[in-house]
C-alpha cells in the first residue's frame, strides 16, 4: 500500500458506523468537494482507500469469530474480554458496546460508505478523466466491496441483524434482523457488480494483495466467489456452483491462489495485526486444544500450529500450540481462496446429492494434505460431517468455523473450556445502532 492511503482515510477515520450528515476531513477536502468533478487521482486514492480500509480491524473480527468458535484462546495480559466476556465465563454476556463489536463493525460500515462516494465521483467524472468502460470498472469494484463487507457485518450479528447500507447517509433504513434479508442485500450488490465489471477496463491500482486479479476479469472472477461463498449460506446450490465456475475456482489448482489484505512494515502502511512471535508471552495467541487433539495423524495441516517451549495459561485455559499462520508483520490475511472455492463446490455437490462429484473434490483437499482418500460412507450426513472436518482444518482461523457450525446447526458440538461458560451464537448489534 502506498503512504496516499491516509488521503482518503482521513475522511473517514472519525466516522461512526452509521454517521448523519456531512462528513468533514481534519487534512482533505470535505466530501463534496470530492464528487464533484474528480480528478484520475481523486478516484484512485478513493480506490485504494477502500482497500486499505477492509483491513481495519480485521484482526479482531479473526480473533473474536475464533474465541467464540473454539479455534483459538486469545491470552492477552492487557485485554482480559478474550477469556471472559467472549467465552462467556461465569455471568459474563457480550457487550455491545465494547471493541470486539462496535470496532470491526464500523471499519466495515466506513469502507462501505468509502464505495457509496466512489459511486456518486463517477457520477460527475468527466470522460477525459475515465471511459465510459473505466467506469464500469470503478462502480463494479465499489459494489463488489460494499457486498463483502456486509456479509462480514451479519456475519456477526445474524439474526441481531444489520443496515443495508444506502448512498444517502442521511436517510438510513431499518435494522434488519432477517440475515436472509439482508444475505440477499449483499448478492444484489455482489450481482450489479457483476455486470458493471463484465466488459470493464480497470485503470485504478490495487496492493498485491489483488496479484493475478488486477483486471476486470480478474475482480470478475473474484466477486464471483465470494458470491458463490453467499449463495452457499442461503442454500442455493446451483447458483453457488454456477457462481464458482464464474469465478477463479480450480479442483485441481493451487490451494492458496486466491485474493488477500496486504500488509507492510513500509512507512504509511499497516502491519499484519494478527502476528505474534512463537512463544510470545502477556500477548498470545494459541490453538484451542482441540485442533491438535481431534487432527488425523499425518495431517499438514497441524504446521498451522507450532508447539512452544512452555505451555500458554491463563484464566483457566492453557495451550502449548502457537498459531502460526502469520510469520511475520508482512504476511497477508486471506479473504478468498481456492481452498474454501473447493469446499464450497464439494458442499454444493453434497446438497445436490452428487455424491461422487463431492467424494472427488473432499479426496482433492485429503490428499492435498498427505490424508488418504476417503473412505466413509456415501451418504448425505456423511458427507457432510466429512466436509466440515474438512473446512475446520483447511480454513482454520479464516473466518468459518463459528458460521459453519451455526449454519448448520451445531454450535452444541463446540467444546465448552471451563464451568459456566457459554457457546454464543451471534454478537449483539452495537449500541451505536440503536441510538441512531
Amino acid at each position: 500500500m502506498k503512504k496516499f492511503i491516509v488521503y482518503i482515510l482521513g475522511i473517514l477515520t472519525a466516522v461512526s458506523a452509521c454517521q448523519k450528515g456531512e462528513i468533514n476531513s481534519l487534512n482533505t477536502p470535505v466530501v463534496g468537494g470530492i464528487i464533484t468533478d474528480p480528478t484520475r487521482s481523486d478516484l484512485f486514492n478513493l480506490v485504494t482507500g477502500a482497500e486499505s480500509g477492509m483491513r481495519n480491524n480485521v484482526g479482531t473480527y479473526l480473533d473474536g469469530t475464533g474465541v467464540i468458535g473454539r479455534e483459538i484462546y486469545r491470552l492477552s495480559g492487557s485485554e482480559p474480554r478474550w477469556t471472559t466476556d467472549i467465552l462467556g465465563g461465569g455471568t459474563k454476556l457480550l457487550d455491545n458496546n465494547t471493541f470486539y463489536i462496535t470496532n470491526p463493525w464500523a471499519s466495515r460500515y466506513q469502507v462501505m460508505r468509502q464505495c457509496f462516494i466512489l459511486l456518486d465521483a463517477i457520477k460527475t467524472t468527466r470522460n477525459e478523466v475515465a471511459t465510459d468502460a473505466q467506469k464500469k470498472a470503478f462502480t463494479g469494484f465499489a459494489k463488489t466491496l460494499i457486498g463483502y463487507q456486509l456479509l462480514l457485518n451479519i456475519n456477526m450479528t445474524d439474526s441481531n441483524g444489520a443496515r443495508i447500507p444506502v448512498s444517502d447517509n442521511k436517510n438510513l433504513g431499518p435494522v434488519i434482523t432477517d440475515p436472509g434479508v439482508v444475505l440477499d442485500s449483499v448478492l444484489k450488490f455482489l450481482e450489479d457488480g457483476k455486470t458493471d465489471l463484465t466488459g470493464s477496463e480497470v485503470i485504478f491500482p490495487l496492493s498485491d494483495g489483488f496479484a493475478g486479479f488486477k483486471t476486470a476479469e480478474g475482480l470478475l472472477r473474484f466477486n464471483r466467489a465470494i458470491a458463490a461463498r453467499v449463495y452457499l449460506y442461503r442454500k442455493n446450490w446451483t447458483a453457488a456452483l454456477t457462481a464458482l465456475n464464474e469465478s477463479f475456482f480450480n479442483l485441481n489448482g493451487d490451494f492458496n491462489i486466491g485474493v488477500y489484505h496486504s500488509f507492510s512494515t513500509n512507512g504509511g502502511d499497516l502491519p499484519n495485526p494478527l502476528f505474534l512471535p512463537p512463544n510470545s508471552t502477556g500477548e498470545v495467541r494459541v490453538a484451542q486444544p482441540s485442533f491438535a487433539a481431534d487432527i488425523t495423524p499425518g495431517d499438514n495441516r497441524i504446521t498451522k500450529t507450532a508447539i512452544r517451549t512452555a505451555t500458554a495459561s491463563g484464566s483457566g485455559l492453557s495451550s502449548n500450540r502457537d498459531v502460526v499462520i502469520w510469520t511475520s508483520l508482512n504476511s497477508p490475511i486471506t479473504i478468498i481462496r481456492n481452498e474454501e472455492l473447493i469446499l464450497i463446490y464439494a458442499e454444493a455437490k453434497i446438497q445436490s446429492n452428487a455424491f461422487p462429484d463431492a467424494i472427488v473434490a473432499l479426496n482433492r483437499i485429503r490428499i492435498g494434505h498427505n490424508l488418504p482418500p476417503y473412505a466413509g460412507a456415501a451418504t448425505q450426513a456423511a458427507l457432510i460431517t466429512e466436509m466440515l472436518r474438512q473446512r475446520r482444518y483447511s480454513l482454520y482461523m479464516e473466518g468459518h468455523r463459528w458460521i459453519d457450525v451455526r449454519r448448520y446447526h451445531l454450535l452444541n458440538t463446540l467444546p465448552i473450556d471451563r464451568a459456566g461458560d457459554d457457546i454464543w451464537a451471534r454478537f449483539p448489534l452495537p449500541q451505536s445502532e440503536s441510538n441512531i
